[in-house]
């Protein structure tokens, strides 16, 4: 499990310089700071910093590979150290991502999809290590650079790898899964996030799709929402794959049993095998749709229901995705980390449901990346906030207001804010008492400002 002088020579384009200084590794990095003793830095250049501007701080701290575009190779001051010189580091990081992915003895397992990847990501993990040794993806390290960076993680007794891949422009899945090389593939869903680049569903589908491509490739087995029209209707002639979801007859089959006061889904899960239940410490929905495909791939892997309740006791939200917080006398639901028209959607019947407390209140932020069909798909939000008639909605931002102005004509209690101050002066003053309240918005939007501010506003 560590990369040998045969491997750099096996990049692309790569001209190596003292070549005969080189020591075998598995340490590489990409940032300066992380530097270990006889580390392999790529000096990768991004849009805000370019890693060639902290090569001396690199080999000082250790480092005894640089890894560069071959254009800086006239700045090296030092003779000390292996240089390997390509057309473009980025590329050469994931090349060599490939490399270390091809000796690992474990399995691969590779997530994606418009909304849940994370927390399905952390389902997985957590079911798989009752019984595996787990490396998976951390914070938000699944795209180009993030996804090798995590392959790089995994160690020689790693057994199993999960890699959350995440995509907002064409090329991008295609290009993680040909690094990645899953065993399995798992897509979540199909939903309208990223429209401003990927235009469709059909769009999302086909971006998204390159997953289960490779991984079939590989002669590995995909798992498939079949309650995704999309997923269901363009999976149809796939083979070796294993179906999961709440309607029809899926192989791994769930159903909801009820909701507890504060919104806890329980659900009875149904396989060829098995059949069980329990109550999710997790909320809503979706949540539960992700808990099935979770499932889905450890019964796979001969996981037995026993561990996969160990499992469930332990599971925590993910930061700011559906996270509930009691606080005083309110219920604060805190999915601040990302917004798109489903998750938001998934949210709002998610607070309809909960019975603790009688008033309910929504604070909502702007959708990002929906293109053109950003007016019309923060407009479709009306139809399920009419529906519960809550006690108050609160808007910012400037697609918000599209919203509002739908909102305003109706019954609906609902005020829209243009300042970030003034919402969070009108939220002091409003009283929370015996209620649940939503906070929601893109990760542009910061809504998480308005959650520090209710929580520390009713310790």
């Amino acid at each position: 499990m560590k990369i040998t002088i045969n491997d750099l020579f096996d990049l692309q384009s790569a001209i190596i310089y003292n070549p005969d200084l080189f020591t075998n590794t598995n340490k590489i990095v990409i940032n300066s700071k992380l530097v270990k003793k006889n580390s392999i830095f790529f000096a990768i250049k991004g849009e805000n910093l370019d890693g060639h501007k902290f090569i001396d701080e690199a080999i000082e701290a250790g480092a005894k590979t640089i890894v560069i575009n071959k254009e800086y190779y006239k700045n090296i001051k030092s003779d000390k150290v292996t240089i390997v010189a390509v057309d473009d580091t980025t590329k050469a990081f994931g090349n060599l991502a490939r490399i270390y992915r091809k000796k690992l003895n474990g399995a691969v397992i590779g997530i994606t999809g418009s909304n849940g990847k994370t927390t399905t990501k952390d389902f997985v993990s957590a079911i798989l290590s009752e019984q595996f040794n787990v490396v998976k993806t951390e914070a938000n390290n699944n795209n180009h650079i993030g996804v090798p960076l995590t392959i790089f993680n995994a160690k020689v007794n790693t057994e199993i790898l999960v890699l959350e891949e995440g995509t907002n422009h064409f090329g991008e899945i295609e290009y993680i899964a040909s690094i990645s090389l899953p065993d399995f593939a798992l897509i979540t869903n199909i939903g309208d996030s990223h429209l401003e680049f990927l235009k469709n569903r059909e769009g999302v589908y086909k971006e998204k799709s390159s997953l289960f491509s490779y991984t079939l490739l590989n002669g590995g087995k995909i798992f498939v929402n079949n309650d995704d029209p999309i997923l269901k209707e363009f999976s149809m002639n796939y083979k070796n794959k294993i179906t999961y979801g709440f309607k029809g007859k899926p192989n791994v089959k769930g159903k909801i049993l009820g909701f507890t006061k504060d919104g806890k889904t329980k659900i009875e899960i149904t396989s060829k095998d098995v059949k069980f239940d329990l109550t999710l410490p997790v909320l809503g929905l979706s949540n539960a749709s992700n808990f099935l495909a979770a499932v889905a791939i450890a019964l796979n892997l001969d996981i037995s229901v026993k561990e996969i309740k160990a499992a469930a006791k332990k599971i925590t939200p993910a930061k700011g995705r559906l996270e509930s917080k009691q606080l005083k006398n309110i219920l604060l639901i805190d999915d601040t980390y990302n917004s798109n028209p489903e998750s938001t959607k998934a949210a709002i019947e998610l607070l309809a449901k909960i019975k603790l407390y009688k008033n309910k209140f929504i604070i909502l932020g702007d959708m990002f990346e929906l293109g053109r069909q950003s007016k019309k798909m923060h407009e479709s939000l009306s139809e399920i906030i009419i529906k519960h008639n809550f006690n108050g909605v609160l808007l910012i931002g400037k697609a918000m207001k599209h919203l509002y102005n739908v909102l305003k004509k109706e019954k609906q209690i609902t005020l829209y804010f243009k300042e970030r101050n003034e919402l969070s002066d009108f939220v002091n003053k409003l009283d929370l008492t015996e209620s649940v309240v939503l906070v929601k918005g893109s990760r542009g939007m910061q809504m998480e400002q308005f959650v520090k501010q209710i929580e520390n506003g009713n310790k």
